[in-house]
């Protein structure tokens, strides 16, 4: 069977992270187990270790814990070197390294909650959690 190939941006990545029982740890969860093949770049895990800490609240991890959960998100993941773009339908410049990052993957999907990559869903296969756990979820 042909294993579904995925970026997850970074809002999925937090969310799964600190609430393991929602759509998002359940993607997580599946990839951790093997049933999804996951590529990221250093770009979206840089900013997820920069935005972790807003979660301490629930989480309680320490810089040092951070730091070690991303490096073993690197390790699950095959990375991959973001596509210099420039999507002029892009409202958000900071989205142009994951929308890069999707390009380079050469991934079945974008897997993100941000609008601003969603609202690019007909020009690329950009999806919710929702949607796709819908379409490929257990």
């Amino acid at each position: 069977m042909v294993q579904v190939c995925i970026v997850l941006d970074t809002n999925v990545l937090l969310s799964g992270t600190a609430y393991p029982k929602s759509i998002p740890g359940e993607i997580i969860s599946a990839w951790r187990s093997g049933s999804l093949e996951v590529k990221l770049s250093q770009y979206i895990l840089d900013e997820l270790q920069r935005v972790l800490p807003r979660l301490n609240h629930r989480l309680g991890w320490s810089n040092s814990e951070i730091r070690e959960f991303v490096d073993s998100l690197a390790f699950l993941a095959d990375l991959v070197d973001p596509l210099q773009v420039s999507e002029p339908l892009l409202r958000d410049r900071a989205d142009q390294p994951v929308l890069g990052t999707f390009l380079a993957a050469n991934a079945n999907y974008l897997v993100t909650g941000d609008k601003d990559l969603l609202a690019l869903s007909a020009r690329y296969p950009i999806v919710t959690p929702a949607e796709f756990w819908l379409l490929h979820g257990g």
